[in-house]
């Protein structure tokens, strides 16, 4: 039998470098692979990993959503914030519902009035920042009495061992992962994304489709403000700037492809998993925070790149 080493490159280049990269950090830096460094970085990519389980929806469309990094900001402060005045239940409530308002706003300008996806998220990106910045009045919030309630739990807390954080992602990824591959919702999310012209002609609702999508990040980044306020105990109006960059790299680096119609919640893990411990390397052998802003764009165009290529050789084919 012979083997496509081209193919094989294209489908698995980066998950083989991957491997190689953690080969020479392990040797490079004592502890690398310990439980405790993996339990580590498993409970930093849990708050961009809830978030981009929610996006891969939008992508599998072949839309994107460049707004969760403001929106993660916006909705992390409101919950610091009413935490103090509501209470804990209340201000995940609000948190999830302003979430969900956020997501479908994007979801009628990008589906029902079929505006393009990148404008519309990156006006949406500015808007919240602005937004925040009302809201906040300009100055950092943090939660009262933060020894005395059990809203740490999400973000530092552990059950058996591993970290909440974690198992919320974990969890969040089995239910997302249902939705996208055994439901009718997610096969439609699929038809959109591979030829939205038939499958309007098929009977799917697709600005319906399209809308549901963005809905469904924007409930996944309310999560993970959640988890982020709960971690922190507090918000700054910054905390959640570029984390669409480091979102759609993980999604990216996962196999998910930005033309639509493929993807899967798992690979989404999986590519986030792998951002998360390349960035954790870089720093344990002693490289400059910057450096991790440019390993992603590099992330992002290869695996755009490798996305690419594969199209192409199919079409080819």
């Amino acid at each position: 039998m012979t083997i496509d080493w081209q193919q094989a490159l294209r489908r698995h280049g980066l998950i083989a470098a991957f491997g190689l990269f953690l080969a020479a950090v392990a040797v490079g830096a004592e502890g690398f692979l310990t439980l405790g460094n993996i339990l580590d970085v498993l409970r930093q990519v849990s708050i961009t990993g809830t978030i981009a389980l929610g996006v891969t929806f939008v992508v599998v469309t072949g839309r994107l959503d460049l707004s969760v990094g403001s929106m993660l900001t916006l909705l992390t402060v409101i919950v610091v914030d009413q935490h103090n005045a509501v209470g804990p239940f209340g201000a995940i409530a609000l948190t999830l519902l302003a979430g969900l308002g956020i997501g479908a706003v994007n979801g009628v300008l990008v589906g029902l009035f079929r505006l393009n996806a990148l404008i519309v998220t990156l006006a949406m990106l500015s808007l919240l920042q602005g937004v925040t910045l009302w809201y906040s009045g300009g100055s950092n919030v943090n939660v009262a009495g933060a020894g005395e309630t059990w809203f740490a739990v999400f973000g530092r807390g552990s059950l058996l061992g591993v970290p909440v954080p974690v198992l919320i992602f974990l969890g969040g990824a089995v239910v997302a992962s249902f939705f996208l591959k055994r439901t009718t919702f997610g096969r439609a999310v699929h038809a959109v994304g591979g030829n939205e012209t038939a499958s309007r002609f098929s009977g799917i609702a697709t600005a319906r489709t399209v809308a549901a999508a963005y809905v469904v990040s924007g409930l996944a980044t309310a999560i993970a403000a959640i988890i982020m306020g709960s971690r922190v105990m507090g918000a700054q109006n910054t905390i959640g700037q570029g984390y669409e960059l480091t979102v759609l790299a993980g999604i990216i680096l996962g196999g998910t492809s930005l033309m639509g119609g493929s993807g899967s919640i798992w690979r989404t893990v999986i590519g986030i998993t792998m951002l998360g411990f390349i960035q954790n390397g870089l720093l344990l052998l002693g490289f400059e925070y910057y450096v991790q802003w440019l390993v992603s764009w590099v992330v992002i165009i290869a695996a755009v790149w490798l996305d690419l290529a594969a199209k192409r050789g199919r079409v080819l084919a």
